[in-house]
């Protein structure tokens, strides 16, 4: 039996996703040459696996529109946001994921079964711990975070939530009432 770190396989499964726009065990098992059980030893699951990997690929995006921006305080933080959600738009490996596998996506990405929410929500209270106003305590970044992060993700997943575009513009002011609140 091969031994394969979980490293191993979210890499794995990234590569697999940005050519194949999903993760399918067995292929990607195949690709890792290791057994479907050993995968699934080591990652607990397609919607564990899945929600690294998105994670991991939104991590890098996030990290580039985050250096990328120019502008302070929450017209930076609304900066990043811009820059994200563009960059998640045009992603087609995300794209034709979302079209393909609805109820998984929205499974993964919002619930714990693939703990990418609580991950942008803590990568969203680190963008506002650096940009916002230090008065703020703890409590409120978490909550400005959380609400933040579901306002842009009502519009960035519109289709997958409610089946309609979302108004971007409308978001933004939205977005930016949320910030402007706390």
């Amino acid at each position: 039996m091969r031994v394969v770190s979980r490293e191993r396989v979210v890499q794995g499964g990234c590569a697999f996703f940005l050519r194949n726009a999903t993760v399918d065990m067995d292929g990607l098992a195949g690709s890792l040459s290791v057994s479907r059980a050993t995968l699934y030893r080591v990652v607990h699951g397609r919607d564990p696996l899945l929600g690294d990997v998105l994670w991991r690929l939104g991590a890098r995006m996030l990290a580039r529109a985050r250096a990328e921006t120019a502008s302070e305080g929450i017209d930076g933080v609304l900066e990043t946001t811009r820059r994200f959600a563009d960059r998640v738009r045009h992603a087609e490996p995300f794209r034709a994921f979302l079209e393909a596998e609805p109820a998984t996506a929205a499974r993964v990405l919002f619930t714990p079964a693939g703990d990418v929410h609580a991950r942008v929500v803590q990568a969203q209270r680190d963008i506002l711990a650096e940009a916002v106003d230090p008065s703020w305590s703890p409590g409120d970044l978490d909550g400005a975070a959380f609400l933040y992060v579901r306002v842009v993700e009502s519009t960035l997943y519109a289709d997958l939530l409610g089946g309609r575009p979302a108004d971007a513009g409308t978001a933004e002011r939205a977005a930016r009432a949320v910030l402007e609140a706390c």
